[in-house]
């Protein structure tokens, strides 16, 4: 759940906060409005909201857009503003949730009393946490396939979902082909990019590009670095066999061609949270300090994000980490991670804390999700999905993706840049940590000799995403 990622010219989705989306009607007959991916408002006319549940406002949302029913799957209703997102679910009652908004900003942010008083969130139609990647790939309906390439589209031009430059070459020469038809060698092209580039590539590569474009502006009159890229990769963008090259064709191709790269990033499909982590200390002095840090939690791991720099700090499967949290009544909550790692050669323990108010939430979101890869492993059944179904049955899952070549990618973890707490077995006080199996979800229990506070030693009894979020 994070705030903090857009930028000007594209706004996050946390940061499209439209007042008074349903938090401030009586019990008269009303327009909920719901925000979509491409800032599109829909207004659903209720009777009675303030006892309309979540799902009846989903159904009630996909039969305004004329949806198939796996719109019921692929999307949820949340309740966004810039300072905390919430995925809801289909019980919840949005009404009564916007109503102790505040409630719930004073539990999970540490936003200060000002902002809170005028904080209001918005109704959106995002899509759903619990949505594996691999049924994205059996659908075959065009509007449910646009309205995720908005979304995945939206994330990346905010920088909310970080890319190399050659990914957001290649992602926004999909979004070129979808919003200027096919590419026309010879037509002016490139001063169309020119004037529209922040809807292409996104804001800060952009303002770096200002500098890059110059040579555009002088005599040469030679095409910037980054804009040649996005040129090129426009011109190589592929159409479908027998497809009409019109512009008013079917754009699905496009929009699977861009979820298909969107599934490259290991963050696609995110709940994204705020929090920060420790500074490595530099200089004689030992000056540390915090960096904010966006915390990215799916069906398949966590990363951890710099929140300012753009790039991965640290990226975990469930299969490599093990967590708790703590939340002591004097100090602040926390997130730990453990991972194996090594300190000058020698294999240790590590130990990342990451300090914030949505502990709670995110160490529940871990364990659902892992919950729910459990269950789902046994059985691989075929989906039931909207649209022709494929002439060989349902597809296969994609298969792994190696890790990135480039040595400076952006989703590349960068331990260095963090404050660890590193440790081995030393006596019998202490135990080794190692990968716990995912089942336990716990942390060694116990001291380690460099942390006065590991995890708790009594275990957590399990729970779903969010079931505490709001006492009724």
């Amino acid at each position: 759940m994070d705030g903090t990622e857009g930028n000007a010219g594209h706004l996050g989705p946390a940061e499209r906060s439209h007042r008074s989306s349903v938090s401030s009607v009586g019990t008269r007959a009303a327009d909920v409005l719901v925000y979509l991916a491409d800032d599109t408002v829909v207004p659903l006319a209720v009777e009675n909201l303030p006892s309309v549940s979540a799902h009846e406002l989903h159904r009630a949302l996909r039969e305004v857009l004329q949806l198939p029913d796996i719109a019921l799957d692929a999307f949820a209703l949340w309740l966004v503003s810039p300072l905390l997102e919430v995925q809801l679910k289909p019980k919840h009652q949005p009404y009564k949730l916007g109503r102790q908004w505040p409630e719930l900003l004073l539990r999970f942010t540490d936003a200060p009393a000002d902002h809170v008083a005028v904080d209001e969130p918005s109704l959106q139609f995002r899509r759903n946490v619990f949505f594996p990647k691999r049924r994205e790939l059996q659908i075959h309906d065009e509007e449910v396939l646009r309205l995720l390439y908005e979304e995945a589209k939206g994330n990346v031009l905010a920088a909310r979902y970080p890319c190399d430059l050659e990914d957001c070459e290649a992602l926004g020469a999909l979004v070129c082909r979808v919003q200027l038809g096919p590419y026309q060698p010879g037509q002016p092209t490139a001063c169309t990019l020119r004037e529209k580039l922040d809807s292409f590539l996104p804001a800060h590569l952009c303002k770096r590009g200002h500098g890059l474009f110059a040579a555009l502006r002088g005599r040469g009159a030679k095409a910037g670095t980054g804009e040649e890229g996005l040129l090129n990769a426009y011109g190589q963008v592929k159409e479908a066999i027998g497809s009409d090259s019109e512009h008013g064709a079917s754009l699905s191709p496009h929009y699977r061609a861009y979820l298909l790269k969107s599934h490259e990033l290991p963050f696609y499909g995110c709940a994204f949270f705020h929090g920060e982590v420790d500074k490595p200390t530099q200089g004689f002095l030992h000056r540390g300090g915090r960096k904010p840090v966006a915390v990215a939690i799916s069906l398949e791991g966590v990363h951890v994000i710099d929140s300012r720099e753009k790039h991965v700090l640290l990226g975990l499967r469930f299969q490599e980490l093990s967590w708790d949290h703590t939340s002591p009544e004097e100090e602040e909550s926390v997130l730990w991670l453990e991972f194996d790692g090594d300190n000058e050669g020698t294999p240790v323990n590590k130990l990342l804390k990451i300090y914030s108010k949505q502990a709670e939430l995110m160490s529940s979101l871990i364990e659902y999700c892992i919950e729910l890869n459990q269950t789902s492993e046994p059985a691989a059944p075929q989906e039931n999905v909207s649209g022709p179904p494929a002439a060989t049955g349902s597809p296969p899952p994609p298969a792994q993706r190696p890790p990135l070549r480039r040595q400076g990618s952006v989703v590349r973890s960068r331990l260095q840049h963090l404050s660890t707490i590193d440790y081995v077995e030393e006596g019998v006080g202490t135990e080794t940590v190692g990968p716990r199996p995912v089942e336990s979800g716990q942390l060694v229990n116990g001291q380690c000799s460099e942390c006065s506070v590991v995890s708790q030693t009594e275990p957590w009894s399990r729970q779903t995403f969010m079931k505490e979020l709001v006492k009724s």
